[in-house]
């Protein structure tokens, strides 16, 4: 198991990837990182009101939360280089949900990107 500052910097990187055109409209959204989850076989987590549902009455609300589950994509990741690449697919899909896509589009796009 990684150190959870060196898991953190693999997250960071992940969020790097993510384009400019995209990670300029993140905001007020947390991401973090959590040991395990809750419910078996969850990567990531993406819990708020995504972009395409908020109106003026979101705008005083607590941010939403994109969690991303160290253990398991430590479990399913073969070496470092693998790891860096589920973590950003993660990072990737739960964005998605936050911009508004629901699970069907979302996994669409990501066989489009040729996520597997």
């Amino acid at each position: 198991m990684l150190p959870e500052d060196e898991f953190d910097a693999v997250v960071t990187r992940a969020l790097r990837r993510v384009p400019p055109r995209f990670r300029k409209h993140l905001q007020n959204v947390a991401i973090i990182v959590e040991l395990e989850p809750s419910r078996p076989g969850l990567l990531g987590l993406y819990q708020g009101h995504p972009l395409t549902t908020r109106s003026v009455g979101h705008s005083f609300t607590m941010p939403d939360k994109i969690t991303i589950y160290q253990g398991p994509h430590e479990r399913m990741a073969r070496n470092a280089v693998e790891l860096e690449e589920m973590v950003a697919d993660t990072v990737w899909h739960e964005i998605a949900h936050y911009f508004g896509m629901d699970e069907a589009r979302v996994r669409k796009a990501e066989r489009k990107r040729g996520v597997r």
